[in-house]
């Protein structure tokens, strides 16, 4: 059903500006199952909406989806219980870096998109793109932690009823 719903989700990606702020959101759905069930049923969640994404979805929403938005909150829930804070953002960092870096790698190659083409910075357009990346990187962690607790806090217990049937 999550993997359904953060599929389904992704269709509102073809909405003008919306194409980074959908795959963030869809990739919450995964969150409810690593809360609700467990981090395995979560990764075959994420692995079944992907392959929906993948035929559904609008080009770039789904590569970004694909490539973090749809495993994060998986991995996060991993790293996050690691004891030590730098070693947990140094990895969170990591992945985001090496995912971005991907999706570039993904456009500039099979898309043909060169450097150049890509904004107003020239040649260094992408070197722009990734540190500002970097800035935001951190709000977007801190709202999927704050979107944890408050489904914790207000949905979880209605949720539980649910898949308990009561």
């Amino acid at each position: 059903m999550l993997a359904a719903l953060s599929s389904a989700f992704m269709l509102i990606s073809y909405f003008p500006y919306l194409t980074y702020a959908i795959p963030a959101v869809a990739g919450l759905f995964i969150m409810i199952a690593v809360i609700e069930i467990d981090i395995k049923w979560a990764t075959l969640t994420y692995l079944s909406s992907a392959v929906i994404v993948a035929l559904i979805a609008e080009p770039e929403a789904k590569m970004l989806y694909i490539l973090f938005f749809g495993y994060y909150p998986i991995l996060k829930s991993i790293f996050e219980r690691l004891k030590n804070r730098l070693i947990e953002y140094l990895l969170k960092f990591l992945l985001f870096n090496a995912a971005i870096i991907a999706a570039y790698a993904f456009v500039a190659t099979l898309l043909g998109v060169s450097v150049g083409e890509m904004g107003d910075f020239g040649e260094y357009t992408a070197i722009v793109l990734l540190l500002s990346a970097n800035v935001v990187f951190p709000i977007y962690d801190a709202a999927v932690s704050r979107m944890a607790q408050f489904y914790l806090a207000r949905l979880h217990s209605q949720i539980a009823k649910i898949f308990k049937g009561k």
